[in-house]
């Protein structure tokens, strides 16, 4: 019988409610809790002004340790978040990339720098308030209790029992190092319960929102974040016509290639299905069902240009005319059947694929959304509807180098195909796929068409509620 008082926990207290019944759940169950709260950015920072105050924060979870009855302890952190995540973020934004810091929050902070400082304090492990349950198989162990083999436990992480409040995403770059210093004591959980019990505790969190926005930088407007150190260069934004796929090589071939790989009876939805607005309707998260593929003989070049994103070169050519009265001299552009420039903007590095927001294009029966940006042309370009071709693709590519198993026991071979379900975005339901593993990268080949994917995001993989592992997209 373990003696939980004899594990000491550090509970990454954020003054949120989730965090502070992590920690009374620890305390109440007999372990040796104390908090920690993380400054991970300075109001002075000219880079890092939010509408999250951080001392309002800090003076929330110190009541909620007074009341739970641990100890509470604070640490600046900020050089490691600036260093390890804002500067990943202004880098790849730069490059016409869309990072997630949250991810690498995760990754970097809570379970890494935070982690350390923790065990300097002689803690054995660090809890957060992530919905999100653990599980540890044993490995098998000789009759004076040692492992049998070298490898030792396996740390599985799973869904959240909350479908609405799942996080397993933000921790897809864990490893099984720091999965084995990781508890998640409100994983089982739904939110509406975790409410319950810091209410009936009396907890100074109970009734206080949930944070929004960057990771511990709070909700603010990502262009006017990225613009303090992104330089500002106006560009044309340029809307695409339908007519434009007709005589796009690459988007020809793909379709074709897709349809030449479907099983007889099966077709090939070319868009998303989705709600008014912005909600997606995608498959409600539905089991992982028979792929509607056959077998996939395609070259690792095939495969490649599989997963290339279709680019945008429509070239405007200039005409004069004579106006108004006076027959004034002016230059209009001429009508394009590929599209037209339609707006302006201030930098093509701001903006992301799928964005509808900030656009400033009217004039539209629909909505228009971004479906790519090039960066060393400076354009930005738009599709008018939720169904246009540009917004939706099939397959993605994870290059080698950024291919992070959980489960490394279970890490695909080179030749190797697998069925699991994928999302490449946080609350995003998921989506039946095929994993492809070859020498060049890993490729994810989608049952159904995908809106948005962006280079930069992460894509991560689930066999059953067990996510197994994540990459960064490519292309």
């Amino acid at each position: 019988m373990v003696d939980k008082s004899k594990i000491k926990v550090c509970v990454g207290l954020s003054g949120g409610v989730d965090s502070s019944v992590a920690a009374y759940l620890l305390k109440q169950e007999g372990y040796d809790v104390f908090a920690m709260f993380m400054q991970n950015w300075h109001d002075a920072d000219p880079t890092l002004h939010g509408d999250c105050e951080w001392e309002e924060d800090r003076f929330v979870a110190e009541m909620v340790a007074r009341k739970i009855g641990i100890p509470f302890y604070f640490a600046d952190l900020s050089k490691q978040y600036r260093q390890r995540v804002v500067d990943y973020m202004f880098e790849e934004y730069s490059k016409g990339r869309t990072p997630n810091p949250d991810v690498l929050c995760n990754r970097e902070i809570k379970f890494d720098a935070f982690l350390e400082v923790a065990r300097k304090c002689g803690a054995d492990y660090v809890a957060t308030g992530h919905y999100c349950r653990k599980e540890i198989l044993r490995c098998a162990q000789d009759d004076k209790g040692k492992a049998q083999d070298d490898k030792g436990d396996v740390y599985r992480i799973l869904e959240g029992t909350d479908p609405n409040k799942d996080q397993t995403y933000f921790l897809c770059q864990l490893s099984q190092e720091q999965l084995s210093r990781a508890m998640f004591p409100i994983g089982h959980l739904t939110k509406p319960e975790v409410r319950r019990i810091a209410r009936e505790a009396d907890l100074p969190s109970a009734e206080k929102k949930d944070s929004q926005g960057i990771c511990f930088v709070g909700k603010v407007d990502l262009p006017t974040f990225l613009k303090q150190k992104l330089e500002s260069v106006e560009g044309d934004i340029v809307e695409v016509y339908d007519a434009y796929y007709a005589s796009d090589a690459l988007y020809q071939w793909q379709q074709n290639t897709l349809t030449g790989l479907l099983k007889p009876g099966c077709s090939l939805e070319r868009t998303v299905h989705y709600a008014p607005e912005e909600k997606i309707l995608t498959r409600d998260g539905e089991p992982l069902g028979e792929t509607p593929y056959k077998e996939i003989s395609l070259t690792d070049e095939e495969l490649d240009r599989l997963a290339t994103p279709v680019s945008y070169n429509i070239a405007f050519e200039t005409e004069t005319y004579r106006s108004g009265k006076k027959h004034i001299k002016k230059t209009r552009y001429k009508d394009n059947p590929n599209g037209r420039i339609v707006g302006r903007h201030e930098g093509a590095q701001f903006y992301t694929i799928g964005q509808r927001k900030g656009l400033g294009v009217g004039g539209h029966e629909n909505p228009v959304f971004v479906i790519a940006t090039d960066t060393e042309s400076n354009r930005v370009y738009v599709g008018e509807g939720h169904n246009h071709k540009g917004l939706s693709r099939f397959c993605l590519k994870i290059n080698p180098e950024e291919i992070h198993w959980i489960r490394p026991d279970l890490e695909m071979a080179p030749g190797e195909n697998r069925r699991f379900r994928v999302r490449i975005r946080y609350r995003q339901p998921l989506q039946s796929a095929t994993l492809i593993m070859r020498e060049s990268g890993l490729y994810i080949l989608f049952d159904h068409p995908q809106r948005g994917i962006s280079p930069g995001q992460f894509a991560v993989w689930y066999d059953g509620e067990e996510m197994l592992g994540s990459g960064v997209i490519s292309a």
